[in-house]
C-alpha cells in the first residue's frame, strides 16, 4: 500500500510548479490516499478553499483533510474567528477531518487548532481535552489488527525541524495515543519532513513530518512524503521537487511493540 502526506499548500501562496508536480506523482502512481494535514489556504478566503478543494478533489483517490491555523479567519477578523470559523470551505468541505478506512490501515483525525489560546501566538498548536477524546473514540472503533496513523496539523511534540509547534498538551495527547495504540501521527505545519519514533512503555509511535508544496519554503524544496506500507512495517520517503531522487527519512521501519 501507498500514502501519499501531503501539507500546507497555502492555496493564495501555492506554488503552481510544485501542485502540478504532485498531480503527475497521483496520476503515474495512483497512491490509495492521499492526506492533506492542514493549511490547505493562506488566508482562510472563501476562493482559496474553493481552489483548494477543487484541486484535491481532481485527484481522483481518497483524501483527508485535517485544519490548519491558516485555515481558520486571521485576527483581524476576530467575530468570524470565535464564531463561525469553518463556514468557508466551499468544495473541501466534505474532506474535512474525515475518517479513512483502507486495507489494514485506519487513518483517524486529531484536531490541533485553536480559535483562541492564553498567549500571544495563536499559530501555534492545541490539543483540547475534546479534541483529543474525540480522537480516541474514532482509535478504539479501528478494526483489529489494523494500523493505525492519526492525522493533525502540529506536531505533538518538538521534532528535527527549524520550525516549531508548541502545541499545547501535545505531550499529553501523544501519551494517550501511545496507550491507545497508534503506530503513527502524521503532521505538517514546520514545513520540512521528519519521521522519528516516540517510545513510552514497551509501545513505539512514529511522529511523521511532510514538508510544503508552496512557496513558503524553509530548509528543503517543496516536498511531499510517500508512506510504503508492507504488512504492519511502513517507511517514509521524501520526495522533493528537486534533482534528489526520493529517499528515505524513517529512522526506523518498526511500530508498536518494542522489541
Amino acid at each position: 500500500m501507498k500514502l501519499f502526506h501531503v501539507s500546507d499548500v497555502h492555496f493564495g501562496a501555492e506554488d503552481p510548479a510544485a501542485l502540478a508536480w504532485f498531480e503527475r506523482c497521483v496520476a503515474d502512481e495512483r497512491p490509495d490516499a492521499v492526506i492533506m494535514t492542514g493549511d490547505l489556504t493562506m488566508r482562510a478566503r472563501p476562493s482559496e478553499f474553493d481552489a483548494g478543494g477543487k484541486w484535491l478533489r481532481s485527484l481522483g483517490v481518497p483524501v483527508t483533510i485535517e485544519v490548519g491555523n491558516h485555515d481558520i479567519p486571521y485576527y483581524w477578523d476576530p467575530l468570524r474567528r470565535l464564531f463561525s470559523p469553518y463556514k468557508r470551505y466551499g468544495a473541501a468541505e466534505r474532506l474535512i477531518e474525515k475518517p479513512l478506512d483502507l486495507p489494514g490501515v485506519s487513518i483517524i483525525p486529531l484536531k490541533t487548532t485553536a480559535r483562541a489560546q492564553w498567549r500571544w501566538n495563536w499559530s501555534k498548536g492545541n490539543v483540547s481535552d475534546g479534541a483529543l477524546k474525540k480522537t480516541l473514540a474514532l482509535v478504539a472503533q479501528v478494526p483489529k489488527g489494523n494500523l493505525v496513523f492519526v492525522a493533525g496539523h502540529h506536531p505533538l511534540i518538538e521534532g528535527p525541524t527549524k520550525g516549531t509547534a508548541k502545541t499545547r498538551n501535545g505531550d499529553v495527547a501523544l501519551a494517550a495515543l501511545a496507550d491507545a495504540g497508534a503506530h503513527a501521527v502524521l503532521s505538517g505545519h514546520v514545513h520540512d519532513p521528519f519521521d522519528v519514533p516516540y517510545h513510552r512503555r514497551d509501545w513505539t509511535v512514529r511522529l511523521i513530518g511532510a514538508g510544503t508544496l508552496s512557496k513558503r519554503t524553509r530548509q528543503s524544496p517543496p516536498a511531499f512524503n510517500e508512506i510504503h506500507i508492507i504488512g504492519n512495517r511502513f517507511e517514509t520517503l521524501a520526495r522533493t521537487l528537486s534533482s534528489e531522487p526520493k529517499h528515505p527519512i524513517s529512522e526506523t521501519a518498526d511500530s508498536g511493540v518494542t522489541p
